[in-house]
């Protein structure tokens, strides 16, 4: 289990250095504007895929090891289908009203927003199977994959065809997402075989009651972000969305840890029906994340405002302060993380939809009051606020299904023992 963790963490870790080097050059080359810009797209795009993985997202982890993938196939890709024709048919309407879709998608960027959209969709659908599969290498590697097209591709944008405005940056997820889409789908129709298939309509039913719970739980955590957004375009600049943007996603750096445990704990709990392994390794993995993700926010914040300056250049002075009222939210993210693959893992995904709720309650009115205020500053503290309210929502429930208590939190010698075991597996030869 630990190798999975390891595998997936070493590709987070490597998703993160490339994240890294293409803001330094978002930052440095294409200046704050234009790197704002950017993000807002990739924000856009995110807001855009909450439709499409009703049916075509995360659930399909859940899905795969119980209906048949060439079922899974034909309802996600209808679905993703007729998904971006609405889409295209919102665009066009909005495209009316200039001056209010200005200010949610980059004026000249609405086509590429819609396309990286649709081909993301099915690059995740491919993701999402090899997690139901258990093949997390194949997650891995297709992951991996596309990374390394992305920063390729900015890098000659860039430097070989002199390309110096956000375009740069979105063409190069482009050619990412396209790469890693047509990688994973060959490998993907290998591994389907001919294993028959499930009822087309009641399949679609059963991962729509499924899958809009799941997609509303992750609603709270795009609205938070493109609410920011918005609202900083709306009473600050564009280079304000710049900053922000770099601030948070070094902030957010620190999700690698709650990242590659929960998703190998999401694959594993999909395929277990033990409530007791269940419970325990979720608590396990819980303990993991906290203490990985506390030691590396540590190691951030300890950065001094001079490094983030020299790094960016002097406009993107405010990241530390964002880092720091970004700090709590990300540890209480990581723990979020694990508890929302527990009830989605476990066939339970509608606690998360009232986490949800939970948390939008806090983000509505936290940033429409926080942001015109301080700006910036506001939305890095809505941020720790929104996942503060979620978490404990979640754990207050999970204290009451799982019947654990706060005690069981607590580092014991027998999770140091479980850990070191783990992970000596990892170097110990193969017995088989």
């Amino acid at each position: 289990m630990f190798k999975k963790i390891l595998g997936t963490g070493i590709t987070r870790v490597l998703n993160l250095l490339v994240g890294f080097i293409t803001m330094l050059m978002g930052t440095k080359v294409l200046g704050p504007a234009e790197w704002g810009i950017g993000f807002t797209v990739l924000t856009d795009v995110t807001f855009l895929l909450i439709g499409v993985e009703f049916l075509a997202g995360s659930g399909l982890v859940y899905f795969t090891p119980r209906k048949k993938l060439s079922t899974l196939m034909a309802v996600s890709y209808s679905w993703i289908a007729l998904v971006m024709g609405f889409y295209v048919l919102l665009f066009w309407v909005m495209s009316y009203f200039p001056i209010a879709f200005d200010r949610i998608v980059p004026r000249g960027y609405e086509g590429i927003t819609l396309l990286l959209t649709l081909v993301y969709s099915f690059h995740n659908f491919n993701l999402n199977v090899f997690l139901g599969k258990e093949k997390v290498g194949a997650f891995n590697w297709i992951f991996l994959l596309q990374i390394f097209v992305q920063v390729c591709s900015m890098v000659l944008l860039i430097f070989v065809f002199d390309l110096r405005d956000a375009h740069a940056f979105v063409y190069s997820l482009l050619c990412g997402y396209v790469t890693a889409f047509i990688v994973g789908f060959v490998l993907m129709v290998r591994m389907a075989g001919h294993e028959g298939k499930d009822p087309f309509f009641l399949t679609a039913k059963e991962m729509l009651k499924y899958g809009y719970v799941i997609q509303l739980s992750t609603l709270v955590s795009t609205l938070n972000r493109r609410m920011s957004i918005f609202l900083i375009r709306q009473h600050c600049t564009e280079d304000a969305v710049g900053v922000y943007g770099a601030g948070s996603q070094v902030g957010e750096g620190v999700k690698v840890f709650g990242l590659s445990v929960s998703m190998v704990q999401f694959s594993r709990l999909s395929n277990l029906t033990d409530k007791e392994e269940i419970v325990a390794l979720t608590i396990k993995f819980l303990k993991i994340t906290l203490v990985l993700t506390f030691l590396a926010l540590l190691a951030l914040v300890c950065l001094p405002v001079g490094f983030f300056e020299w790094l960016f250049t002097d406009a993107f002075g405010q990241v530390k302060e964002i880092i720091l009222l970004m700090s709590p939210g990300l540890l209480f993210l990581s723990a979020h993380m694990i508890f929302t693959h527990y009830f989605s893992g476990t066939g339970i995904p509608k606690y998360n939809l009232y986490a949800s709720l939970v948390g939008l309650a806090v983000t509505v009115p936290a940033t429409f009051i926080l942001i015109p205020a301080i700006g910036i500053l506001g939305a890095a503290i809505s941020f720790s606020c929104t996942y503060m309210a979620i978490l404990l929502y979640q754990w207050f429930v999970f204290k009451r299904i799982a019947g654990v208590k706060v005690k069981d939190l607590w580092l014991t010698k027998e999770d140091w023992t479980w850990c070191k075991a783990e992970f000596l597996a990892i170097f110990a030869k193969n017995k088989n």
